[in-house]
């Protein structure tokens, strides 16, 4: 991450609807709750749960309204009504779910048009699956061994290098090497004897374009028998299959997302033979997929949501959703200065219609980062796509997707950002405080995670006016790092990047003579506790310095 960029994020601590800090957050799961409607538990004790529509509140939790999409961390999205159905009378009956897993495969395959089908526990544990069954080929001996590939042939996995991101842990969770190319020569000189499958992501448009399009991948991987994955988690079903008719082996979805099945289940589709293998890799056999249940609900709750993705009428679902766009974008355009834009449905990644809203930030004296966070820490509480604020325009604005919401959102969405936008926010007249100490110098850090410590180490080399700058020693990283000195308070900011993940340390303190301390956010990971001490420096002296002549130019000929 850029310098500029570092500090052009240190305002936004936390983030809104993301990180929140422990303390807020137990005090809010410790108020009392109102609860009507409760049914079965119409009195429950303090915190108690009622099962009733107030669920979540009664237990201190406050649910949101979903305008940013599928995203596991707000809970995907909701299951279909059939869906739910279907999992209630599941639950009411044995069955051996190897019987049914056979049963709800087949079923799949005539769906879809695919070979064969399989659920899983979600789209990675399926990627898992599917790399111990390459790696196996079935051999249950390989597989209780797995992830100890000694004595394996098949031990790497081939990805482009658009192809890496963070989920692809799944698939190094098998032991594997990953083995990332950059070129089509690259590709095809990294296939060898140990190459066990080339695994695809089908969101960025290299996967459609270009020399290691799926396409050209395809051609290569057949010649050589090579198995590929295909990764399409968030996309819509398509039928007959856009990626198994292009040359994929397997195409894995998240049955949560775009499918509304289960949260907890995913979809795979492709080669019956290899599917067998990954059904072996999973749950109940035991093995490296054991940890990865899947039971009889979510078998039959994936094949509801499969059974009726081919009878819902997708274009009048998509006509709903530019109505609840437009519905909004007319309340909120009758604001001066404010300017929407609506963007139709298109592709089949996360396919959805998508609301731009944007303004003048000095005219309306609110940004959309504001604008976002009111949204996400104010009942009725929205989680939008967040806001950005563009400086160099002039412009600053939040976005909102459709495919989320359900009947009646919109009203309120509305409502709200207009009551945002439509009130007078003061002017912010913002008085920058002089630093109240130089931070340069070296900085002992310890670090109180959430069952451990750790020993992090700060050379902060540059300061001038509030803004400082130098390096952070992570636990295993040396890293870039800038910030700013405020007052007392100081905000420094890195970034950690490793195996296409990444961690945000971000330091929020106050100084106290030559220590600092408060809270350490670590992005989806929370925060963490931190100190900071001033190293003590010891000045050495310096003697005169002698050259040694031998072994290059003698001093006195230069």
């Amino acid at each position: 991450m850029k310098r500029r960029e570092i500090i052009k994020t240190l305002s936004a601590i936390p983030v809104a609807g993301g990180i929140m800090s422990i303390e807020p957050f137990v005090e809010s799961v410790t108020q009392k709750k109102p609860v009507s409607d409760a049914g079965l538990l119409s009195n429950p004790a303090p915190g108690a749960l009622a099962l009733g529509p107030q669920i979540y509140q009664s237990i201190g939790v406050e649910p949101v309204i979903n305008c940013k999409g599928t995203f596991t961390a707000i809970g995907g999205s909701v299951e279909l009504p059939e869906v739910r159905k279907a999992v209630d009378f599941a639950s009411m009956n044995y069955v051996f779910i190897d019987e049914l897993a056979m049963a709800v495969g087949k079923r799949l395959g005539e769906i879809t048009g695919a070979e064969w089908g399989m659920v899983s526990s979600g789209c990675a544990a399926g990627m898992k699956h599917v790399t111990v069954a390459c790696i196996t080929d079935g051999d249950p001996e390989k597989l209780v061994r797995v992830p100890d590939l000694t004595g394996f042939t098949k031990t790497e996995v081939i990805a482009p290098a658009y192809s890496r991101n963070q989920y692809d842990a799944a698939i190094r969770n098998a032991g594997v090497k990953l083995v990332t190319v950059e070129t089509m020569e690259e590709l095809k000189d990294a296939i060898s004897s140990h190459t066990a499958m080339i695994y695809l992501f089908s969101a960025p448009q290299a996967y459609d374009n270009g020399p290691l399009s799926i396409d050209n991948i395809a051609d290569v991987a057949k010649e050589k028998n090579i198995p590929i994955l295909v990764d399409a988690a968030a996309e819509v079903l398509t039928i007959p299959n856009i990626h198994l008719k292009r040359g994929a082996t397997i195409v894995a979805y998240s049955g949560g997302k775009a499918i509304k099945g289960p949260q907890c289940a995913g979809l795979l589709l492709g080669n019956k033979d290899l599917l067998f293998s990954a059904w072996q890799a999973s749950s109940p056999h035991h093995g490296p997929g054991r940890d990865n249940k899947v039971g009889k609900e979510e078998h039959i709750g994936m094949l509801a949501a499969v059974e009726t993705w081919v009878k819902r009428n997708h274009q009048e679902e998509e006509k709903t959703w530019n109505l609840w766009l437009e519905y909004i974008a007319k309340k909120v355009s009758s604001i001066s200065g404010v300017i929407t834009k609506i963007t139709e449905p298109q592709g089949v990644d996360n396919r959805t219609s998508r609301l731009s809203i944007s303004w003048d930030p000095q005219a309306l004296n609110i940004t959309g980062e504001e604008v976002a966070a009111d949204l996400a820490d104010n009942k009725p509480r929205i989680i939008t796509g967040g806001g950005r604020t563009n400086q160099r325009e002039g412009t600053t604005s939040i976005s909102l997707s459709a495919h989320m919401m359900q009947p009646g959102d919109e009203k309120i969405v509305a409502d709200r950002i207009y009551k945002i936008l439509s009130r007078k926010n003061e002017k912010k007249n913002v008085v920058v405080e002089p630093p109240a100490a130089n931070l340069t110098g070296q900085w002992n850090v310890d670090v109180s995670f959430y069952s451990g410590k750790g020993e992090h180490k700060l050379f902060l080399a540059k300061q001038e006016g509030n803004d400082i700058s130098g390096t952070h020693r992570s636990t295993f990283s040396l890293l870039d790092m800038a910030g700013r000195v405020e007052g007392n308070t100081v905000r420094l900011q890195s970034n950690y990047r490793e195996n296409a993940q990444s961690i945000p340390y971000i330091f929020d303190g106050v100084i106290e003579g030559d220590t600092f301390s408060g809270v350490l956010y670590l992005g989806e990971y929370r925060t963490a506790n931190f100190t900071a001490k001033r190293a003590e420096t010891r000045q050495r002296a310096v003697n005169n310095i002698t050259v040694p002549s031998h072994g290059g130019r003698k001093s006195d000929s230069w």
